[in-house]
Formats: structure tokens, C-alpha cells, sequence
């Protein structure tokens, strides 16, 4: 399973002690500092802070541990350090000798500074999704060799949740959707006479892009995020190291029963979606522009032929990949804390619509060079 990197600080205190994660570094400190303020010594009087998870250290983190420790030692705590590193533990060391009577200021990032940050953020994480695609695709590789591997109860179970469950949404959204393209196209069509090619607009407009990408958009937002959080919470509560330490891989476990079901959920929603999507069009057109539904349905068998059906289904596989594989991504970047769980659910979401409607442009590029 690739690493995930943390690139966030952060402390959480039990009733022992407090445990520091990630860069304890000037730039990343403004929640830390928040918590640390916070501490109490403990009715015990033995305090422990466990830098086991501390990636970097500088004289900023290193200030703010030595104040702590200043403080709950004067509340009568006794001071004990875990799993530092010769790094930290020189920093502590050159801090407590050389220590300011307020926090060292640092110079403030200018915009240079935080686009070359964020460029190298998105590089890195560009880089690991990439890595996670590939893991994917070998332990894929591993279970059609050995079909034995195949998780079916797993994968139903996601296939319930991911579609199953959906129906309703989706088939609301698709049905109001097409009631919006019927009477916003019929109305203009009518004043030249041609009210009956509403069940071209509607027709067309829903099979090979509305129906398969607000489908998409509904589900990377209910079951995208859902992944996330799910194997997220896992991380945070070392389930998934768990997995591991009994010989479970989690990709297999976790990730692949998801992309299958998916895969074959996100399709058979996007002919749901279809089917409400025409009948709300249709709906709209029998009590707004008084076309029949025989008439309607007769010229939206003329108007949409099976070759624009499977352009729109043909775009749900793909975007359930990017989905379920976006959502599981971000849950295995998950690290820290229950905060850390709610920052990269959202950023699946995002990221899962915003590769959708990129793939979804490619596909219409590519579709209009081609001439279908």
C-alpha cells in the first residue's frame, strides 16, 4: 500500500499524554499552538509526549513542545519524552538552552512561495494517485488469476449502497432535470412552429450527457465521499494496519469490491436516469405544449438511435474509476485526526467532479473529431 504523506500537523491528548504527528514546522503550527495552550497536567502527575509520528522539526516546533513542557511542569507534571528522533532531539536541546522568552518569528510566505507550494502539492499528489492506480491494477491482475480472491458478499454489499440506494435521488434529479430541458427548449421551439423537436432536445440532451453526468455528479457526492470517510476512519482507528498485520491485503478488501461495484452500478444508474430524465421531458411537453405521448415518443425514436445511447453509457464506466478510485484514495491520505477525515472527504468530492467534467469535455472533443 503506498505511504501516505502527511503534510499536516497535528497533537492528540488522551489522559496520558499527547502524541505529535506530522511537520512541526513554522509554516504548520497554528492549530498546534491552539491545543497545546490547552494542556493540563493530569491528576497523576506524569505527562508523556510520544514524537514517534514527527516528520521535521524546526525551532518553531521545537519552541512550542519546550514551552509545554515548561508549563506543565510548573502545574507540577513530571515530563517524559517518547520515540524522539536525533534530529528533534538536538532541536530540543539547542531550544532549552537558547530558549526566547516568545515565539521565533518567522518571515511571512510571499505569493512565489505558496504557488510553489501548492505546485509541488498537487505534483506530489498527482504522483501518488498515479502510484494508487497502479497498486490497483496489480491486485486486480491478482484476483483474475486467482478468482477465488473475489470478495462476491463485499462487492454486493457495495452494489446495494452504491445503486441500490441511489434509485431515489437520481431519479428525482434526472425527472426535474428533464421537466427544466422540456419546457425551457419547448417554449422557444414553439413560437417557430417546431414544438415537436423538444423530444429531439430533450432526447439527445439527456442519453449523451445530462443523464450520465449529473448521475456522475450525484454519486461522487454521496458515495465518493462515503468511501472517504469510511476508509479514512479506518485509518485513523488502525483498522487498515490491522488488516495488514493478519495477513489481509487492503486493496483487495477495501478498494477493489468498490470499483467493481461501481463500475457496474454507475451504468445501470445512467439508464435510470435516462428513462426519468425522457419522462419528465415528456411530462412537460403533454401539459405545456399539449404534445401527445404517442407523438412523443415516436419522434424520439427517430431522433435518438442506439449509437448516442452507447456514447452516454459508454462515459459511466470511466467516471465510476475515477470515483471510487479518487474517494478510496483520499481515505488512505487520511491521517491525524477526525479533522483530517472531514478535509479529505471534501477534497474527493471536489476532485471527482472536477476530473468528470474534464474527462466528460475529452469525450465531446473527441466524440466531434470522430463525427458521431
Amino acid at each position: 500500500m503506498a505511504v501516505a504523506v502527511i503534510d499536516e500537523a497535528s497533537v492528540r491528548v488522551d489522559d496520558t499524554g499527547a502524541e505529535c504527528v506530522g511537520p512541526w514546522t513554522s509554516l504548520r503550527l497554528r492549530e498546534v499552538e491552539k491545543k497545546l495552550a490547552e494542556l493540563r497536567a493530569p491528576h497523576g502527575g506524569s505527562f508523556r509526549f510520544d514524537l514517534r509520528a514527527v516528520t521535521a522539526m524546526d525551532t518553531t516546533g521545537a519552541w512550542l513542545l519546550y514551552r509545554s513542557q515548561l508549563r506543565l511542569t510548573e502545574q507540577g507534571a513530571q515530563i517524559t519524552l517518547q520515540g524522539s528522533s536525533d534530529s528533534a532531539r538536538a532541536m530540543l536541546e539547542l531550544v532549552s538552552k537558547h530558549a526566547p522568552g516568545e515565539r521565533p518569528r518567522t518571515a511571512k510566505p510571499g505569493a512565489l512561495h505558496g504557488l510553489g507550494h501548492a505546485t509541488v502539492a498537487h505534483i506530489q499528489q498527482s504522483m501518488g494517485y498515479t502510484a494508487f492506480v497502479g497498486e490497483l491494477a496489480c491486485a486486480a491482475g491478482a484476483v483474475i488469476l486467482k478468482p477465488a480472491r473475489i470478495r462476491w458478499r463485499v462487492i454486493l454489499n457495495n452494489l446495494q449502497a452504491a445503486g441500490v440506494a441511489a434509485l431515489p435521488i437520481v431519479g428525482l434529479l434526472s425527472f426535474l432535470l428533464g421537466i427544466v430541458i422540456g419546457y425551457q427548449g419547448g417554449v422557444p421551439l414553439e413560437d417557430y412552429g417546431a414544438s415537436l423537436f423538444v423530444a429531439d432536445l430533450v432526447g439527445l440532451a439527456m442519453v449523451r450527457e445530462l443523464a450520465p453526468l449529473i448521475t456522475a455528479i450525484i454519486v461522487a457526492g454521496r458515495t465518493g465521499s462515503a468511501y472517504t470517510a469510511q476508509i479514512g476512519t479506518m485509518k485513523v482507528t488502525e483498522e487498515i494496519d490491522a488488516l495488514r498485520t493478519i495477513g489481509i491485503v487492503p486493496m483487495e478488501v477495501l478498494v477493489l469490491p468498490k470499483v467493481l461495484a461501481l463500475a457496474i452500478a454507475l451504468p445501470l444508474l445512467t439508464v435510470y436516469a435516462d428513462i426519468l430524465g425522457i419522462l419528465g421531458g415528456m411530462m412537460m411537453a403533454w401539459l405545456a405544449l399539449d404534445i401527445s405521448f404517442a407523438a412523443f415518443i415516436d419522434r424520439l425514436a427517430y431522433a435518438v438511435d442506439i449509437q448516442s445511447f452507447l456514447i452516454g453509457i459508454g462515459k459511466a464506466p470511466v467516471f465510476a474509476l475515477i470515483i471510487a478510485t479518487v474517494g478510496c484514495y483520499q481515505g488512505f491520505r487520511v491521517a491525524g485526526s477526525a479533522e483530517s477525515v472531514g478535509r479529505q472527504t471534501t477534497k474527493s468530492v471536489v476532485q471527482s467532479i472536477f476530473l468528470v467534467l474534464v474527462v466528460d469535455a475529452t469525450f465531446s472533443v473527441i466524440f466531434s473529431v470522430m463525427g458521431i
